[in-house]
């Protein structure tokens, strides 16, 4: 399958003709694609602009091929197997080599040995990663084992060279990212030698998967995160890059939970938990027809619709709940342009619904009763088909804010059905962002962490905006681990932004003084005194609550309250296979 990364959906898929795939590589050059499938074939396929062609076989292998990789020059590539690895010459396709593994694992020989990762360097060496816990060294000239290294107790699942060869990266069973690099045998040596320089842990499952780049070793596996583990050698500036980043991904779901919060009539001080008066009940258990993942949802704030969208359907239902017996009518003949959607929003007074489809438009609904009329449609540019993957709608209803793969913003009126404005062009994806009630002011969040304010009515960034863009955020702002998800506004406090990333809630006072790099920008202990808590609240502009993590959603309620939906980590990793058991000393 190729995606088309612009319009975020599926471009073409076609078969292998070979059974499962089990590896995929490109050529240096881009051009080419090989395949390795579940019959021990490895097919070649030339890349073209509209598709990829299938152009040959190489010689078939007896058992699955599990890896591959391509040698620099694009004259040979090596494939990893089970017991062996392949050499083979690119333009005839035929073997030239095949190397047989070592079973031999701690000294007791193995049934089978497979080899789950390759990587074939420049001088024509070929670096393996097995089931057996080994890294190895094999010269593909003669066929020959050149270094063995045992570097665990499970199988070393993946490996990733830096592209300067002077420096690789492979992951474990155990949860473990080991880092090897060439250095000289003696310090006025020209010759050189690999050594294991570094183990990391960051996971607690199988890093089936890393990446190397110029500065940092990238891993990820079963237990959901990304791990980004800068270099210190390779960072020049001690900035963002310098900061290790562990993000957890999104699970995508097969069903749509609907559920009543809970009630308090109890009181507290700060900082109390409240036992709850009246307990939250789950409602509504809506599951998918099929395989398919809900890509986007939305319930409207009336709470009398629910939509939703795989990749091939849109579902709309309108929700009826009366003393305490709810029912649920799907609206039927849904016109053909709503196949699907990347991103749905309902207005404040829940009379329209905004849906940003996958073929680059934005469309208008007019909901009533139990219906809905398609009001109009915002086509994309001639010539593009960007996705737009977030939306956000002033509480007046006026104006929809679109943002695209590319990281551009454009503002539409919504009343007039035209093209308002376009934010200028910002260089780093769009992450939230929402339009701030009776000012109308759109506040974006991108992925480096920066934040704009801007006016939506004049047509440019606020003077708020130009000071923190003058002055600059906080250095511990800028280097957080995962980006804003969520914004909005306290309908009494026109001078505060909410936001919150996985980690974090924060409270943006406009009306205070930035902090500089100087200040404290969060403090995690708890006030001593009633002076700590005006002084803490006067400090600055930035108020910061880490209690809630992994922190999904955050938003009012009402004026007085705040909902917070956290997903523990250890209900994640609960669901996950157990990882391999390490025996500890002494035990």
């Amino acid at each position: 399958m190729e995606y088309d990364l612009q319009a975020l959906n599926i471009k073409y898929a076609m078969d292998a003709f070979g059974g499962p795939i089990w590896s995929m590589a490109a050529s240096p050059s881009g051009s080419q694609l090989l395949v390795g499938c579940e019959d021990g074939s490895v097919k070649l396929f030339q890349i073209t602009p509209d598709k990829i062609q299938f152009e040959r076989n190489f010689d078939r292998q007896k058992s699955r091929i599990l890896s591959l990789s391509w040698h620099p020059s694009g004259t040979h590539t090596a494939a990893g197997s089970i017991d062996y690895i392949s050499v083979f010459d690119v333009k005839s396709g035929s073997t030239v080599h095949k190397m047989i593994v070592d079973r031999q694992y701690m000294g007791v020989s193995k049934r089978k040995c497979i080899v789950w990762g390759v990587a074939f360097l420049s001088d024509g060496t070929v670096i393996s990663v097995d089931s057996a816990g080994k890294v190895q060294f094999w010269d593909s000239a003669t066929g020959t084992l050149v270094k063995s290294h045992l570097i665990a107790n499970a199988d070393v699942q993946s490996i990733a060279v830096a592209d300067q060869e002077d420096s690789f990266v492979v992951g474990t069973a155990e949860g473990t990212v080991f880092h090897f690099q060439l250095v000289p045998v003696t310090s006025n040596s020209s010759e050189k030698q690999w050594v294991r320089t570094k183990p990391f842990q960051h996971h607690t499952h199988d890093v089936r998967t890393v990446a190397h780049s110029p500065t940092a070793l990238i891993s990820g596996g079963t237990d959901t995160h990304l791990v980004i583990r800068p270099l210190m050698e390779k960072v020049e500036v001690k900035n963002y890059d310098a900061a290790l980043r562990k993000i957890t991904f999104p699970h995508f779901a097969h069903h749509l939970e609907l559920w009543r919060l809970g009630s308090t009539v109890a009181t507290g001080k700060n900082g109390d938990t409240l036992p709850l008066s009246k307990n939250a009940d789950h409602l509504l258990h809506l599951k998918t027809k099929g395989p398919e993942n809900i890509i986007c949802s939305c319930i409207s704030p009336c709470g009398s619709w629910i939509a939703y969208s795989t990749v091939s359907r849109f579902f709309l239902y309108r929700l009826n709940y009366e003393h305490d017996n709810i029912s649920l009518k799907r609206v039927s003949k849904m016109p053909a342009f709503l196949r699907s959607a990347l991103q749905i929003l309902f207005s404040e007074d829940s009379t329209k619904l905004f849906v940003a489809s996958n073929q680059g438009a934005l469309h208008i609904v007019q909901l009533s009763g139990g219906s809905f009329k398609h009001l109009h449609a915002f086509q994309p540019q001639s010539g593009t088909v960007e996705a737009m993957c977030l939306l956000a709608v002033s509480p007046d209803g006026n104006w929809l804010a679109a943002s695209g793969t590319s990281a551009g913003v454009h503002v539409y009126n919504v009343k007039q059905l035209k093209l308002h404005c376009t934010v200028p062009a910002y260089n780093f994806p769009v992450t939230a962002m929402a339009v701030a009630p009776n000012t109308n002011n759109l506040v974006i969040a991108h992925s480096d962490q920066q934040v704009f304010e801007y006016s939506i009515p004049d047509k440019q960034y606020t003077d708020w905006s130009r000071t923190v863009q003058k002055q600059g955020f906080h250095h511990l702002w800028l280097q957080r681990d995962t980006p804003i998800t969520h914004i909005s506004f306290h309908p009494k406090r026109p001078m505060h932004i909410l936001l919150h990333d996985a980690y974090m809630f924060c409270i943006i006072d406009k009306s205070l003084p930035l902090p500089n790099d100087k200040t404290l920008l969060y403090n995690p202990f708890p006030p001593t005194n009633e002076s700590d808590v005006v002084r803490r609240r006067t400090a600055h502009a930035f108020k910061i609550s880490k209690i809630y993590k992994p922190l999904l959603f955050m938003d009012l309620l009402d004026e007085r309250t705040l909902v917070a939906v956290e997903r523990p980590l250890d209900d994640i990793i609960a669901q996950l296979p157990p990882p391999i058991k390490k025996k500890k000393f002494g035990t």
